[in-house]
């Protein structure tokens, strides 16, 4: 039906009526349009189902690993149950069940990013409108690769955010539902779902944090961030401090808002801790970052912070506990996490400030942001000078005598998650020797979870030891990091996209991840370092992004100072926070879609079809303890992205394994010829716990080699590798032949030896696929 236009003045006689009443709705008026130019794939919003056939793709080639921490089943009334051997009583067997554990905890760390999300889009619809724009800088056009893959539209206002984070709130729901129950029963389609959940928070953490950067005007990709200051020492003592600690800018922000409004700099410190701490600095260098949650009961045990604001995710539980021990007051920011305090979000800010500084309250629970910036700064200023006589650690003249408490009993010891000698440091300290207690301290050797204090049975203060023996001995530790960047820009991914797939760049290597280390942050850092003198591409978020910064070379420089911060060979790219995650996987995307010319709509499981094969890239999740890690690791590895975990991360229960003595598991479709053609491991495992630094580094770069790489490409990639290998293991892998397709994939430097150990094990050449694919031939 066409319409006649006929236009009408409004004196014209040509309509007649009585009390007519107008309502005007939303206008438009030019808004650009959400769709994308270019055909829409099969499936976009892919349901719990919709993908399963490519998860059992993936879960073919690297089956689950599974290491239960107990034979039981305890959730339901039916339990507990033995499943040892045996079947529950509602039918559920083992590896069901621990598939079902691995399940819950990606949907906890889902729903924490999209919590996380949802707060913030709230908060900036609120304070901007709904129509504020995404604006992601002249040098991105493709600015939400997960959004477009996933959802097949591009958003244009933060209100168009919106229709993903529903979309992962209505999967969300499906995939928790199937956890109850009597609903599934099968290991690997509980493997499916979470994937499923691992991808949503993906979108999730895309949502968040397009949000904050557009909103908070954070750096759009730029690989000349500034340098900011890192470490306990930044912090002047002598100012009120506020800290920061958890995940969500908001409050944060608005604390540095009002600080500069009243040109407050000189007189106020604020400092964070953990993600915050990266994103207050992406949104102001003014601020500082104390380091990594590791850092967390050593800096509020030293007393520093007058006043901590804690908003979402990774926070001591018993953080508002350790505070009251030297009067510090806590703020709690979101409804995550409220602390049993009083909510005092609409009250007014001046009755806040009066009842924390007498003592009234032992902190408050304020939701709204711009009231957490003026009670957050005022509280300070008025209760930093009466603070300076509270103090929870021990005189540093006092530890040796309480040291002499110490009954030697080990179990300060046998608790400790990484074996640390903290009995034979507390004996030492005793007789006047506190060095012990310093090397606990440093790189987080310590990282202070307090397990030690619970289990002693003379009650010593283990930990504010460590601290106290630290602080003294390690002083005024200063370090630089540079400002999280955010995405990659697609001018970077036309000029190392091309090099990154046919292997002259080796690979690019992700640091992400908490601070659980098994052996201080110091190794994440000398991993790093290796892969940078290696001219792999690393990028880093997180903790493991602060951990990184915390490292001096013999050149007296942080890796941060020493290496540009660029998304290219020997480049060092701070991202951002865990919501940053997100563009690492959006940085593979482009790949596919900028260099290969891969449509995204919809298209999701081409394009992760296309980064197992062809994307040389890697996560090194080092540190990782929570469910959040759990979720980010799913989501990497449906991409088709392999990840090399901490030895504590076999506590997750499950890995995904490559099996080389399966010959079979590796077949690949050429799609050029339409073949199945012998394959190799490659990357060898999806999902990996290595022991050890250096087996981590080893993994790392072999997990690096595609089958797409070019004959120059597979060179570089195993020269690494047997360099690496040999230098931390002294022979030759026992495995190149299963990388070494013919002569020409030989590093020159290591032909001789390299052939020979292929003559005896009797290889035969191959020829590389031209085109390798899991997928079958369209």
């Amino acid at each position: 039906m066409t319409y006649k236009k006929m236009d009408k003045k409004l004196d014209d006689d040509f309509w007649k009526t009585k009390n007519l009443s107008l309502t005007i709705g939303e206008v438009s008026v030019g808004k650009p349009k959400q769709e994308l130019d270019e055909p829409m794939g099969p499936t976009p919003k892919p349901s719990v189902t919709d993908l399963r056939s490519w998860d059992f793709k993936l879960l073919k080639r690297y089956p689950p690993f599974y290491a239960p921490f107990c034979d039981m089943c305890c959730l339901c009334t039916y339990g507990k149950c033995d499943l040892l051997g045996k079947k529950g009583a509602c039918g559920i067997d083992a590896e069901a069940q621990q598939a079902r554990t691995v399940l819950l905890a990606s949907c906890i760390g889902t729903a924490a990013h999209a919590g996380h999300g949802r707060h913030m889009l709230h908060h900036v619809i609120k304070e901007k409108g709904k129509d504020f724009p995404i604006d992601m800088g002249k040098n991105i056009d493709i600015e939400a690769p997960i959004i477009r893959t996933i959802i097949g539209k591009k958003p244009v206002t933060v209100s168009d955010l919106d229709e993903s984070l529903s979309y992962v709130e209505e999967q969300l729901s499906h995939l928790l539902s199937a956890c109850h129950t009597g609903q599934e029963g099968n290991s690997l389609d509980f493997e499916s779902k979470a994937l499923h959940a691992g991808m949503m928070d993906d979108l999730a953490r895309e949502v968040a944090d397009i949000t904050q950067i557009v909103a908070y005007d954070m750096p759009r990709g730029d690989g000349d961030e500034p340098l900011v200051e890192l470490g306990l020492g930044t912090v002047d003592k002598d100012k009120p401090v506020v800290l920061c600690i958890g995940h969500n800018v908001a409050p944060g922000a608005e604390i540095l808002d009002y600080v500069e409004d009243n040109d407050l700099y000189e007189d106020v410190e604020i400092c964070g801790i953990c993600c915050t701490a990266i994103d207050i600095t992406r949104y102001n260098q003014a601020a500082k970052v104390i380091g990594p949650l590791s850092k967390q009961m050593k800096f509020i045990r030293s007393g520093v912070s007058d006043v901590i604001v804690v908003d979402e995710q990774c926070v001591r539980t018993d953080v508002l506990e350790e505070a009251k021990k030297n009067g510090a007051v806590v703020i709690a920011t979101t409804d995550k996490m409220c602390l049993g305090l009083l909510d005092m979000t609409k009250e007014d800010p001046e009755l806040i400030i009066n009842e924390l500084v007498n003592g009234n309250i032992d902190g408050a629970l304020i939701l709204e942001p711009k009231k957490v910036g003026k009670v957050a700064v005022e509280v300070a200023k008025k209760i930093a000078k009466r603070r300076e006589s509270l103090k929870c650690l021990p005189d540093i003249s006092e530890i040796p005598e309480i040291a002499k408490e110490c009954t030697e009993c080990g179990w300060c010891v046998r608790v400790c998650p990484n074996n640390r000698p903290i009995m034979d440091a507390v004996t030492a300290a005793a007789k006047g020797d506190l060095t012990k207690l310093a090397n606990l301290y440093e790189h987080d050797m310590c990282y202070t979870c307090g397990r030690c204090e619970e289990e002693c049975e003379r009650n010593l203060p283990l930990v504010s030891f460590i601290t106290k023996a630290g602080d003294h001995f390690v002083k005024n530790q200063k370090f630089k990091m540079r400002a999280g960047r955010g995405p990659v820009q697609d001018v970077e991914i036309r000029k190392v996209g091309g090099p990154i797939v046919l292997g002259d760049i080796p690979g690019v290597v992700a640091f992400v991840g908490c601070s659980n280390f098994p052996n201080g942050g110091i190794e994440i850092a000398k991993m790093a370092e290796e892969l940078l003198k290696r001219r792999y591409i690393v990028v880093a978020t997180g903790c493991s992004a602060m951990s990184i910064g915390e490292y001096i070379d013999e050149d007296g420089l942080t890796l941060y100072e020493k290496y540009e911060g660029i998304f290219d060979a020997s480049g060092l790219a701070n991202i951002g926070s865990c919501v940053s995650n997100a563009h690492i996987s959006g940085a593979c995307i482009k790949i596919a879609n900028i260099f290969a010319k891969k449509p995204l709509s919809g298209n999701f499981e081409e394009v992760a079809d296309y980064i197992l094969n062809r994307v040389g890239a890697c996560g090194v999740a080092w540190g990782a303890f929570s469910q959040k890690a759990a979720a980010i690791a799913a989501g990497v590895n449906r991409w088709g992205i392999p990840a090399v975990l901490g030895p504590h991360s076999s506590k997750y229960r499950r890995l995904y394994l490559g099996r080389i003595d399966k010959e079979e598991m590796w077949d690949l479709n050429d799609l050029r010829t339409g073949e199945t053609v012998k394959g190799e491991p490659a990357p060898e495992h999806l999902l990996y716990a290595a022991e050890t630094m250096e087996e981590a580094l080893v993994s790392t770069v072999k997990m690096c080699i595609r089958p797409n790489d070019t004959p120059k490409g597979r060179q570089l990639k195993l020269s690494n590798y047997i360099d690496l290998y040999k230098k931390y293991f002294g022979e030759l892998p026992s495995d190149l032949e299963l990388f070494v397709r013919n002569e020409r994939d030989i590093p020159i430097t290591h032909k001789k030896e390299v052939m020979d150990d292929l003559t005896s094990k009797n290889w035969t050449p191959r020829e590389a696929p031209k085109e390798p694919s899991l997928l079958e031939r369209k």
